[in-house]
């Protein structure tokens, strides 16, 4: 069984943080990607690397995987995963982007999808419908400053 917890954004963990996953809307859709080695449509992030912080991984992420030039990015939640006994840490985002351009070529996707629902042939359909859910949590409190809460646009 996966178990998925979350915490305050600024969490540090006593071991590092692996991932920077980012749930982002363009135009008033979501966001999601497929990667060149599956058929499945997944929410854009990806390992953090060495030296890298979080913050950054989220913003190189966003724009390796979608093409996003120009976007506002918030942090929701550090979380955690926990399946088959192993944990590991990441850092969950919203961005509300502005302005996309071409997905580069050093990308590992190979469609950009925009929805009005989270899909149901997820990557990680354990782990990803509780990151959506917790963005959409986010959207709905006071402490989003994104301009697309549920009734501004």
């Amino acid at each position: 069984m996966t178990e998925v917890k979350f915490y305050d954004p600024r969490f540090e963990p006593d071991i590092n943080l692996t991932y920077s996953v980012i749930s982002a809307k363009f135009k008033g859709r979501w966001i999601f990607v497929r990667h060149q080695k599956r058929s499945t449509l997944e929410i854009a992030g990806g390992h953090i690397e060495s030296g890298e912080t979080a913050d950054a991984a989220a913003r190189r992420e966003l724009m390796e995987e979608t093409g996003a030039l120009r976007f506002d990015i918030d942090c929701i939640a550090t979380y955690s995963v926990n399946k088959e006994g192993e944990t590991g840490f990441g850092r969950l985002y919203f961005a509300d982007v502005s302005e996309i351009g071409p997905i580069p070529d050093v990308s590992e996707i190979a469609e950009v999808v925009y929805l009005d629902h989270l899909p149901q042939n997820l990557t990680h359909p354990d782990i990803q419908p509780h990151l959506f859910n917790r963005t959409i949590e986010y959207l709905n409190t006071e402490n989003c400053n994104s301009d697309v809460k549920p009734g501004k646009r």
